[in-house]
């Protein structure tokens, strides 16, 4: 193996060790921990950055990718083999993971106050560790951060550590195993503060859900081992002669084609993982854990991975696609993600929550990626990933600087009562918080995708422009309305939040955050606007003259050669499109929330009326399923399982079991115990003959010695007359 293809193995290792050494050495010590934690994702930083140096130099990437493999499990004729591998796509979302996760880890050592004035905060600006508080009418025991802080840093890197085995696998299995680790990180992190009885249902609704997808795409990674024989990305998305057989040979299941079916059922892995609808339910009470961990989730690792996966496996999603007509893991796509990415948008309109608004933007923009794949922008979906985690991360860890600056003034006016998560609360924090503002606001256009400058702009136009180019306008209409409201709902979470002026005391004593947690914001501003420049259209007005579209060059080579398209052509209409929804959302949404009081006099609660509660509680989806799962779980687990299969068909066999055991019983003491066993052996053998036995040979015993050896001589002789007579 060499030098440079360790290096790629090593990459995940960092925070993997990290893990370990927190757990088991450092976890007494808050600064070793921090500091252990954030050393290793800048480790693994820094190796990321020298591979995607040596990728970008690397010529034929796409089809000489750097890495190597080794024999792992022992197979009847042969081994099963795991590698790493590093090709143009895996080359760009190591980049973005890379960053994002070591400014996370950085951000992450200020969220849990460490560097703080003394005093200052406890805990996240809450009060006192043990104490109750009092938020909507509920009563919480207050967590306490320091006792976990050690652990916290110990999750986020297994965390960073599966995403880092997912991104450089070159096989359906080693990605499934850091898709698992994830999940199973979410799960811890989500429920980090397990004493809110609504954290601990958060963790357990994510995990179950997630369950739901992971299960379907185990059995599509099952069906493609069956059929092919092997795991491997090489062998199975770019051997045409393999997805051709793939695409023609029969699953026997509903008339798909085994390549049908295995795309179907990868993809219904990326709805759970990705929240997509109707398994979207998890993603926005993922906000129960801490921000950074919303941030891991929502733009570095958890959904990303999703996306990456249907990304990755696109040639088979794509697998006999004739003349532009969509395959049937296309059209899924296609369906389920235009519709998430509206459905998503509109929920977004009636949330009061800074991060929940947030969660179902993720939502909606992850719709868009899966839109594109089912379009076949493979490309467009790609360069989409990558700036929504660069702005997304921004935003998110951009709101925890915000909830952090209203929590100190929660804890300046000791009024417990009010929400520092509630937009309705804020207001006027420009001038608090300047810096967060600032790059807030940049994270808000970008994905908002305020044109020309921001990255957000430049991704989403190529998948407008990719739906409008290849004929698919229902996709288009459906993104370009999502597009409208992402801007509006922005802008108006913008607008209450730093706007105006205070419309508590509570944001009137917020502060800006320390540098440990606006330094991050600040680097990742930068790319939530410079990444968008690398993927300018050739033939953009003015500017195209100065770009020739790198990304989708660089990206296009991920693909085999049979399935690589060119950019579409330039079209006024998808522009026109992007400048009006992106310009007019901003604009209505700064008019209509500026001068908004209170939530009582949310304009947008007076224009839809009733429809504007159905928004707010999400459709109902959430009482939906818990009338529909939870609750007729409990019903079958209760009734059924319980009274019917436990009380009466279980315990019933049991004392039918028992009757019989005893009525068995009463006929072998009758007939067995008493007669044979306590009289015949007991009493007769055991009891009389001894004793008659016993009175024949005590006539014997005189005490006279001549008699004994008389016996003893008769005795004798009987015996040699016996022994003589038998040898004659």
């Amino acid at each position: 193996m060499e030098l440079n293809d360790l290096l790629i193995w090593l990459l995940p290792v960092p925070p993997l060790l990290a893990f370990f050494v927190i757990l088991l050495l450092a976890n007494r010590s808050n600064r070793a921990s921090w500091m252990i934690g954030v050393g290793a994702a800048a480790l693994s930083f820094l190796g990321s950055m020298v591979v995607f140096v040596r990728a970008l130099g690397t010529e034929h990437l796409g089809e000489h990718p750097l890495g190597s493999s080794l024999d792992w499990l022992p197979l009847n004729g042969g081994f099963f083999r795991i590698g790493v591998m590093v090709d143009p796509l895996s080359a760009v979302v190591l980049f973005f993971v890379a960053i994002t996760v070591l400014m996370i880890f950085i951000y992450s050592v200020g969220y849990h106050n460490w560097g703080q004035p003394k005093g200052d905060h406890d805990q996240k600006g809450l009060p006192p560790h043990g104490a109750t508080v009092e938020v909507h009418g509920h009563k919480h025991v207050v967590p306490s951060i320091e006792p976990m802080f050690a652990r916290f840093f110990a999750f986020i890197g297994l965390f960073a550590f599966g995403m880092f085995t997912l991104v450089l696998a070159d096989n359906l299995l080693l990605l499934f195993i850091g898709w698992e680790i994830m999940g199973l990180c979410s799960y811890l992190l989500i429920g980090f503060w397990y004493g809110k009885p609504s954290a601990r249902d958060a963790m357990i609704k994510a995990f179950m859900t997630t369950r739901v997808g992971d299960v379907f795409m185990l059995l599509g990674i099952a069906l493609l081992y069956t059929t092919t024989g092997t795991l491997s990305f090489r062998a199975i998305l770019f051997d045409e002669s393999v997805l051709t057989v793939l695409a023609s040979a029969d699953s026997h299941v509903l008339g798909f084609s085994v390549a049908g079916l295995a795309g179907i059922l990868l993809f219904i892995g990326t709805v759970g993982k990705s929240a997509q609808f109707p398994l979207h339910v998890w993603l926005p009470d993922a906000m129960e854990g801490p921000t950074p961990v919303s941030a891991m989730i929502h733009a570095a690792a958890m959904v990303s991975a999703g996306v990456y996966m249907i990304i990755r496996m696109f040639p088979l999603m794509a697998a006999g696609m004739d003349h532009g007509h969509l395959t049937s893991p296309m059209l899924a796509m296609a369906a389920i993600g235009a519709f998430t990415a509206l459905f998503a948008a509109t929920i977004a309109l009636a949330q009061n929550d800074i991060k929940r608004v947030l969660a179902y933007s993720t939502i909606s923009q992850l719709g868009y990626m899966v839109a594109a794949l089912g379009i076949g922008a493979y490309v467009a979906a790609a360069f989409h990933l990558v700036t929504h985690a660069f702005f997304k991360a921004l935003l998110f860890l951009g709101s925890g600087s915000v909830i952090h600056g209203m929590e100190h003034g929660v804890l300046h006016t000791s009024n417990h009562h009010v929400d520092p998560q509630d937009m309705y609360n804020m207001g006027g924090l420009r001038s608090k918080m300047p810096r967060t503002f600032w790059t807030f606001l940049i994270g808000g256009l970008a994905l908002s995708g305020f044109p020309l400058v921001t990255a957000g702009f430049w991704s989403k136009d190529e998948i407008l422009a990719d739906a409008w180019a290849h004929g698919h306008l229902i996709v288009f209409a459906f993104l370009a309305i999502a597009a409208f409201l992402t801007a509006f709902y922005t802008m108006r979470q913008i607008t209450l939040t730093f706007l105006g002026k205070p419309r508590t005391k509570e944001a009137e004593h917020a502060h800006e955050t320390s540098l440990w947690m606006t330094a991050p914001l600040m680097v990742l501003s930068v790319f939530a606007i410079g990444f968008g420049w690398v993927g300018i259209p050739e033939k953009f007005p003015i500017l195209g003259g100065f770009s020739n579209n790198w990304f989708h060059h660089f990206i296009g080579h991920s693909l085999p050669e049979w399935l690589y398209a060119e950019a579409p052509e330039f079209s006024w209409v998808p522009l026109g499109v992007s400048l009006v929804v992106a310009l007019g959302g901003l604009g209505l949404g700064y008019l209509v929330y500026r001068n908004v009081p209170s939530a009582e006099e949310d304009p947008l609660r007076k224009a839809l009326g009733p429809l504007h509660r159905v928004l707010q509680n999400k459709y109902y989806f959430d009482e939906a399923y818990d009338f529909l799962f939870i609750r007729s779980s409990r019903w079958l687990a209760e009734q059924f399982v319980f009274l019917i299969m436990d009380r009466k068909l279980i315990d019933g066999l049991l004392h039918l079991v028992a009757r019989v055991t005893f009525w068995l019983g009463g006929i072998f003491r009758n007939y067995f115990d008493i007669p044979v066993i306590n009289q015949f052996i007991g009493d007769t053998l055991g009891g009389a003959v001894p004793q008659w036995f016993g009175k024949q040979l005590r006539k014997v015993q005189t005490g006279v010695v001549q008699t004994y050896m008389i016996l003893a001589m008769l005795v004798a002789f009987g015996g040699l007359f016996i022994f003589m007579f038998i040898t004659r």
